[in-house]
């Protein structure tokens, strides 16, 4: 059960971030663009492996797009890991994902 209201989460370089869900369940839309912005985070991105569940080991931005959106509707996890699936699940939305080719490992 989702609290209507504002939510506070950490954005990206630890400040926080505060914006109210909306019907998506979007939260910390500016630290998500602070993170589609920084190509160290888009690099990170492209490294990490989920390290539990059905997809272990699957890069984060390899993660289908309806696991991801399970994730937004029950919560995602705390941290650097949450924060990475949260901004996974945005570039899916909004069709950005040829632009991380280039960051791929050959």
């Amino acid at each position: 059960h989702r609290s209507i209201g504002p939510s506070v989460h950490r954005g990206w370089e630890g400040r926080p971030a505060v914006s109210a869900p909306s019907a998506r369940g979007e939260i910390g839309d500016t630290a998500i663009m602070e993170g589609l912005g920084d190509p160290q985070v888009l690099e990170e991105l492209m490294r990490m492996h989920m390290p539990f569940g059905k997809y272990k080991d699957r890069l984060l931005i390899d993660l289908p797009e309806p696991y991801l959106l399970w994730f937004a509707h029950q919560g995602f996890p705390r941290g650097r890991l949450g924060q990475l699936m949260e901004l996974a699940l945005e570039i899916k939305r909004n069709g950005l994902e040829g632009l991380l080719a280039p960051l791929r490992s050959p």
